[in-house]
């Protein structure tokens, strides 16, 4: 057989392939929809599974003449595995448990980074950018750098999206915490850990941290306060090799040499993997 003929299996097995490629952002919208609808909130508060009427009863944002097409949106939560049901009672799952606004873990706002105008004008600007003298697509699309744009722009679209916890430590730095929603968590749960956020005085403003927590305006290419543990989350990914060997470089000198440890940007709910208790 050529390599140009498929048997009628593999024919079907490559177009179902594709037709999941093409439809991939239905899901994505589907979860984002369900997110600002406020269905994970509801559910999260009640801590319980609910029918849809009383899901809906809650969804005050929903227009009422658009109520009769959540049982369409819910069927397709629940077939995605963003949902559960059982008859016709809804909860969450662990995945939809961190877009509640009240779950200390919650990454809402990268779902909203990701979801909202400046990423989503900038991934159809790929093939243009193949063919272009831009550094990224993001410049292509933006005429400026991701975060020269946060800087100008949206100053505080960073931050509230990562999370580690770590035990047996005494201080921490989260290098490029943002708002602290990482930090925040980890000082609750950890008391005995000295949390420091470092990131840019433009991202943390006026914050003021309470207790084992702390805000420093700062560049992490100029100096990291000291600790015996840093947390890199969702940060490395953004630089160049050349600048994130300077930045791991000043992770290393912000570490005291006898309690040198391993820096970290594991997403972990706490010792073992499992969640704190609250």
């Amino acid at each position: 057989m050529s390599s140009r003929e498929s048997t009628s299996t593999e024919l079907l097995h490559a177009q179902a392939q594709i037709w999941n490629y093409i439809f991939n952002f239905v899901s994505s919208s589907a979860i984002r929809c369900a997110f600002q609808l406020g269905i994970p909130d509801v559910l999260y508060k009640h801590d319980k599974p609910m029918c849809l009427s009383d899901i809906s009863a809650e969804l005050s944002v929903v227009n009422s003449s658009k109520v009769s097409f959540l049982p369409i949106l819910m069927r397709f939560l629940v077939q995605s595995g963003f949902l559960n049901q059982h008859e016709d009672h809804y909860f969450l799952t662990p995945a939809s448990r961190l877009l509640a606004k009240d779950d200390p873990f919650n990454v809402r706002s990268l779902l909203l980074l990701n979801h909202g105008q400046a990423f989503s004008k900038a991934w159809p600007e790929l093939s243009d950018w193949f063919q272009n003298d831009s550094p990224t697509p993001f410049h292509t699309a933006h005429g400026k750098s991701l975060w020269d744009y946060i800087g100008e722009e949206q100053p505080s679209v960073l931050g509230d999206n990562f999370n580690d916890a770590l035990a047996r430590l005494t201080s921490l730095v989260d290098v490029g915490g943002g708002t602290g929603t990482v930090s925040i968590p980890i000082a609750k749960a950890f008391p005995n850990i000295k949390c420091t956020v470092l990131d840019l005085p433009q991202v943390v403003g006026d914050l003021k941290g309470s207790g084992n927590l702390d805000f420093v305006g700062g560049d992490m290419f100029d100096t990291i306060p000291q600790a015996n543990a840093i947390l890199l989350k969702c940060v490395l990914h953004d630089w160049n090799d050349e600048d994130c060997v300077k930045i791991l470089k000043k992770c290393k000198e912000s570490i005291p040499s006898r309690e040198k440890r391993r820096e970290s940007n594991n997403h972990r709910y706490g010792p073992g993997g499992s969640e704190p208790e609250q």
